[in-house]
């Protein structure tokens, strides 16, 4: 399968794995902005730095340095805003020696959200109302649809509902939560 590349690390040195930098698509198009444009002086100095990038042949000369980069347990969340907040397209993930472990793209970050419901589904059951109901996963319905989870059904501890509705939330790749869980003093078994 062909993957259309847009940056690639670079590493410091033969045989190192330390992360100093990044080329991107974006730091390529001073050198094709420049190709066929015949730039005045007076331009080339006002736009120094994409002259400087257009001129170069080493990735050293390209490259945006230093390069954004993520320890391996950083969240998703935390990685989007990452990159929401700095205006880029990707991130470096590396170890606490900065060696290269991988890459997360926006498309990545944006797969959580296409995940199908009844895996969304399952992940509910057993991470939320397994944990939270184990007495009484029985009578806590789980329907997921285009990604939203509506919880259903009684349970015998009423302050557990709002938890729910959180947890449920929580999961990576949900919507939203519509909690139609109810008490009822009548049911017996531990909720």
């Amino acid at each position: 399968m062909l993957k259309r590349v847009t940056a690639v690390p670079v590493i410091e040195g033969e045989g190192a794995s330390r992360v100093i930098g990044v080329v991107s698509e974006a730091d390529l198009l001073p050198k094709e902005a420049f190709r066929d444009h015949d730039t005045g002086l007076i331009e080339q100095m006002k736009r120094l730095g994409d002259t400087l990038k257009a001129g170069s042949t080493l990735a050293q000369d390209l490259m945006t340095t230093p390069a954004v980069t993520v320890p391996p347990d950083t969240t998703l969340p935390r990685a989007a805003r990452i990159m929401a907040e700095r205006h880029i397209k990707r991130l470096l993930v590396v170890d606490p020696a900065g060696a290269l472990q991988g890459i997360v793209s926006r498309t990545d970050l944006l797969k959580v959200f296409l995940r199908p419901d009844s895996e969304l589904a399952d992940e509910v059951r057993r991470e939320v109302v397994g944990r939270l109901f184990p007495l009484a996963q029985h009578r806590v319905r789980v329907d997921v649809r285009h990604g939203v989870v509506t919880l259903s059904g009684g349970i015998l501890n009423g302050s557990l509902i709002p938890v729910a509705a959180r947890l449920a939330r929580a999961v990576e790749g949900v919507v939203d939560v519509n909690c139609a869980l109810t008490t009822s003093a009548a049911q017996t078994a531990g909720a």
